[in-house]
């Protein structure tokens, strides 16, 4: 397993949640919710703000594919977002698939007796959890960083 600090983020169409991993990549937990910034950049400049000061070696961004795998108007507004990512920090971006994440937060929360009304705010970070915890967990099974990498820091 790779060390390091790494960056979960579950891009929404209000807000993004934003989870880290431990130095040692076995535990992620929230950090934040960031309101997307639509018409601007700053919700992209508060995620590198993060980056840096947690000093993050990778970011993972959830994929929302549908159930069958298809894409979605959501599959492409992550994908944007990821290249958007990608091209303001000096560290690679990875896309890992994360259907049912935000379903599984909301049961979570809701098990905890959590209202939805209440946890909006607090869903998106506990899905970029599940995102990146995911990310976490395939990679120390497998060997090999999960989803694959985006932007200028792609490979051959």
């Amino acid at each position: 397993m790779r060390s390091g600090v790494r960056l979960g983020v579950d891009v929404g169409k209000a807000r993004i949640g934003v989870a880290r991993s431990d130095p040692h990549g076995m535990l992620a937990t929230p950090v934040e919710t960031v309101a997307r910034d639509d018409g601007g950049s700053a919700d992209v400049t508060r995620i590198a703000g993060i980056a840096s000061e947690l000093e993050a070696v990778e970011v993972i961004v959830g994929l929302p594919l549908a159930l069958s795998g298809n894409v979605t108007a959501s599959t492409t507004d992550a994908l944007e977002f990821a290249r958007r990512l990608s091209d303001a920090l000096a560290l690679p971006v990875r896309m890992v698939d994360e259907r049912l994440t935000t379903v599984s937060a909301q049961s979570a929360l809701r098990a905890s007796g959590r209202s939805s009304k209440s946890s909006r705010p607090v869903i998106d970070q506990v899905a970029a959890v599940i995102v990146l915890q995911q990310a976490l967990d395939m990679e120390r099974s497998s060997g090999t960083p999960a989803g694959r990498l985006v932007g200028e820091h792609e490979g051959p």
